[in-house]
């Protein structure tokens, strides 16, 4: 089963959909299945995916050290003694 890869596909996938699809692409290069120009463009498509995933995963770690550094979050230690 051959499926077109578009590496300039700019979906609005969730960073589990580009993980789920990093790892499919992955598994296909992988398996040999590819040509050699379906390789590249599924490479090109998967550094695009891991740097959405990448920029996804800096979001959120800002939105944590940004709700810790605000003290927004009640430490649990203080009340328990």
């Amino acid at each position: 089963m051959s499926k077109t890869i578009d590496p300039t596909s700019d979906d609005k996938l969730t960073f589990e959909e580009a993980m789920a699809e990093l790892d499919e692409l992955v598994s296909r290069m992988e398996d040999g299945e590819l040509s050699l120009d379906e390789s590249l463009k599924a490479f090109e498509r998967g550094v695009m995916l891991t740097r959405k995933c990448q920029e996804a995963l800096s979001q959120a770690e800002l939105r944590v050290k940004t709700l810790t550094d605000a003290d927004t979050l009640e430490d649990l230690s203080s009340g328990n003694e």
